[in-house]
């Protein structure tokens, strides 16, 4: 979580490898490799926000995402500061 920005990956989730970000009523799904919304929307600042983190750990987004799959537990990812 971050400026009030909830960042989640479920298990047994659907291709191709994603987040969920949630930002007040808002929701969105974001590619991996291309932080493409593929459902909902954010707030423009939001998306940004969520963007620039997700380009920081873009690594980190695919090895959960294959955790996620293994049903293994997910690594935290740091905040955007």
């Amino acid at each position: 979580m971050f400026f009030g920005i909830v960042v989640r990956m479920y298990f047994d989730d659907h291709a191709p490898p994603h987040f969920h970000a949630y930002y007040g009523n808002d929701a969105a799904v974001l590619a991996i490799d291309t932080f493409e919304v593929l459902e909902g929307r954010l707030p423009k600042r939001a998306l940004s926000l969520v963007r620039e983190w997700a380009e920081l750990h873009r690594d980190e987004l695919r090895e959960d995402w294959q955790l996620a799959e293994a049903h293994h537990a997910l690594r935290p990812i740091p905040p955007l500061e």
